[in-house]
């Protein structure tokens, strides 16, 4: 076993069954309690065929160290956030998000759904899962109890509108056989909406497309779909369900830093004065919305773990990421894509206009998209361009990853937490001069 290839900046991935198998998920459980040192901890997975065995695995080294289960069974990762900032209990969610179905891993929290990341407990876990991992196996001191806190969890994402200002809208929702087609009935039950779910199945082997709305060769359906229909809107989900991406009623998609604009937006004119995140991956129309609404921005580097910590520090309402993450204060700083869609939806219900004009103000700069490349050392390259970048004299940011900044265009160019990848996005006055900066940066990663 090797610990160091699967345990990533901030959760726990890999493939099943030569990287994660229910031998690693048991040690891994006894070694998350006896972190965690509290009578109980709240569990849940997704759709993917491996798993049950791995939670039943996991579950088994919780309750061998004396310390309860509350079996959520199926669930949405933003969902596991909830229980455990309802319950104040820690959390683990199994689940690889938007990886292939060869993948499972596991989504660890604290209590009140407070994060755990390299840095604040993950590297300790993994160090004391290698001990229970050569240690036998011994029997269960504590009881597993089933918990469902659906009535609860609906109640609290209806929270964050007024539900009377809804109106009829036609939503499509492509839900890509992950759990948003376990939440998205759910939350859309009682509401005034003609909602269309495509690829509702749970099916952990993702026989439609893949489940990662960021890529958008995985739109395509949903876009033909919302045009075939006439929808106001439609809904793209990743996996776990804890990310949500708009499309649109003329099929355009929406980026995430659009998005994050629009919501950062509607929350200052709510919230005077708050303050609001956003990563260093996201276009600069945020900042310059947050600044317009009267907010203090924040900039921040990738990633969950870190966001919710700078959330808990500096009391921020919200915090958006481009890759579709969004924070809520009183979502106990955790993500949610339901929550993102209800507060669109709401600003739909109360304009007089289509999604597209709505958002036409918040997007203001052309943007490349998130670029992967593989590359032998990931690290070692942007280590090379940052070196090579102060050779000429300009001025870098080294936050997560480099970011450089040419006043016209600008790029951020930085290792993947989750895969060896080089993730590269660009952005610029118009798309003519993105494409020439995207071919630029991509002969530098070529040449280190």
């Amino acid at each position: 076993m090797k610990t160091s290839d699967i345990f990533k900046a901030y959760d726990v991935r890999g493939t099943y069954p030569d990287q994660i198998d229910e031998r690693l998920a048991r040690a891994v459980g006894s070694a998350f309690a006896t972190f965690v040192q509290t009578p109980r901890v709240v569990v849940a997975r997704d759709m993917r065929p491996s798993g049950p065995s791995l939670v039943a695995a996991f579950s088994e080294g919780v309750r061998a160290v004396g310390v309860e289960v509350l079996d959520m069974g199926l669930a949405s990762t933003d969902f596991l956030y909830f229980a455990a900032g309802h319950l104040d209990v820690p959390g683990a969610m199994f689940t690889a998000s938007h990886n292939p179905a060869q993948y499972n891993g596991i989504k660890l929290c604290l209590a009140g759904a407070k994060p755990i990341g390299v840095d604040t407990g993950l590297a300790q876990i993994e160090a004391m899962t290698n001990t229970f991992y050569d240690e036998p196996a011994t029997a269960a001191l504590a009881s597993t109890e089933s918990v469902d806190l659906t009535t609860a969890w609906v109640a609290h994402v209806h929270s964050f509108i007024d539900v009377s200002a809804l109106r009829p809208l036609k939503i499509v929702a492509d839900t890509a056989n992950g759990m948003g087609g376990f939440i998205v009935p759910k939350v859309f039950a009682a509401l005034p909406f003609d909602v269309e779910i495509m690829y509702e199945e749970l099916d952990g082997t993702f026989p439609n497309h893949p489940a990662d709305p960021l890529n958008p060769a995985n739109l395509v359906d949903l876009q033909r779909r919302v045009l075939e229909v006439g929808a106001d809107i439609g809904l793209a989900f990743d996996g776990d369900a804890d990310r949500v991406f708009l499309i649109d009623e003329k099929a355009q998609p929406i980026s995430g830093s659009t998005t994050t604009a629009i919501v950062a937006a509607s929350m200052l004119d709510r919230n005077p004065g708050a303050t609001v995140l956003y990563n260093l991956i996201c276009s600069k129309s945020v900042p310059e919305v947050i600044a317009e609404h009267g907010g203090i921005g924040v900039r921040t580097r990738v990633g969950h773990s870190y966001i919710k910590q700078v959330m808990a520090d500096t009391g921020a309402i919200f915090g958006g990421e481009h890759s579709g993450h969004y924070y809520y204060r009183n979502n106990f700083c955790a993500d949610s894509g339901i929550i993102t869609a209800m507060l669109v939806l709401e600003l739909l219900c109360r304009a007089s206009v289509g999604l597209s004009s709505l958002v036409e103000p918040f997007e203001r700069y052309a943007a490349s998209g998130e670029i992967n490349t593989e590359v032998a050392s990931p690290t070692a390259t942007v280590a090379r361009i940052t070196a090579h970048l102060k050779e000429r004299g300009v001025d870098v940011d080294e936050l997560d990853g480099l970011s450089a900044d040419f006043d016209s265009w600008r790029f951020n160019l930085r290792p993947s937490n989750t895969e060896p990848l080089l993730r590269l996005n660009v952005e610029a006055l118009d798309a003519e001069e993105c494409d020439l900066h995207v071919g630029e940066v991509l002969a530098m990663i070529k040449e280190a």
